[in-house]
């Protein structure tokens, strides 16, 4: 029977240095995994550096990569630099993502181009050069949202931009199949990061607690273990996308 492991493996974590990215990269390394850490703000280098510090310190190899991966062709450098410096990418993890909340009538088409260009075009050339990149039967993993899932109102462009994801996901999940390569999607629900607190009110924290199971937003250490499991025993889920929130929205 085949074993479904990350012990030797190799895996590159998109804005892997901090936050969510930097526990996936953690763990990966935990579980004997080679990790190549991406960044793009230049404010994220120390923690991208405390994150190699403990890939290495875990008996693993790892990298610090950089670069804005609304373009394409900074995506297709990422890869290959990934792959030149660690080795063939079995497990490719995308947790690049803006949080916006504004009302649709204030919303400037500036902050709609970012808003997509982060979340929806970046995660599509992402898939794109994974398809190209990852080793047969390798794991593709993109962070998505809850909010897709969701009733509600500010969040237009961040939910919206992050819903094209979906249909990527799936489209390369078939696509990819002929080579055993899975492409999921998980989806948590408002999370314990700086990212969601700087678009809320005290009161509408409160709100977003009150809908998860236990009266709490969702926190990395729910949902880094999911990634590990999608990308060894859950190797025979794919082009699914996983709402994992404490009950926070459904479908």
């Amino acid at each position: 029977m085949t074993e479904h492991t990350l012990q030797g493996k190799n895996v590159l974590v998109a804005a892997g240095a901090k936050n969510l990215g930097g526990l996936i990269s953690r763990r990966a390394a935990d579980h004997g995994a080679n990790v190549a850490i991406h960044y793009n703000s230049t404010s994220a280098r120390p923690e991208a550096e405390q994150t190699l510090a403990a890939v290495e310190a875990a008996g693993g190899r790892g990298v610090i990569l950089t670069g804005d991966l609304t373009r394409p062709d900074n995506v297709a450098t990422l890869f290959a630099e990934a792959e030149a410096t660690i080795g063939r990418i079995d497990v490719a993890v995308n947790t690049v993502g803006k949080v916006l909340r504004k009302p649709i009538l204030e919303t400037s088409e500036d902050e709609y181009d970012s808003m997509f260009d982060i979340n929806s075009k970046a995660a599509y050339f992402f898939l794109k050069e994974a398809g190209r990149h990852v080793a047969d039967g390798g794991k593709v993993i993109t962070i998505v949202t809850s909010l897709l899932a969701a009733f509600t109102d500010g969040y237009s462009t961040y939910a919206g931009g992050k819903s094209p994801v979906e249909h990527f996901t799936r489209a390369a999940a078939k696509e990819f199949a002929p080579r055993g390569v899975s492409v999921t999607a998980v989806a948590p629900g408002p999370m314990d990061t700086p990212f969601f607190y700087g678009q809320e009110t005290p009161e509408r924290v409160e709100f977003h607690k009150s809908q998860a199971m236990g009266g709490q937003l969702t926190k990395i250490e729910d949902i880094a273990p999911i990634v590990t499991f999608l990308a060894t025993e859950g190797w025979w889920i794919t082009g699914q996308t996983i709402f994992a929130n404490g009950g926070y929205t459904t479908r």
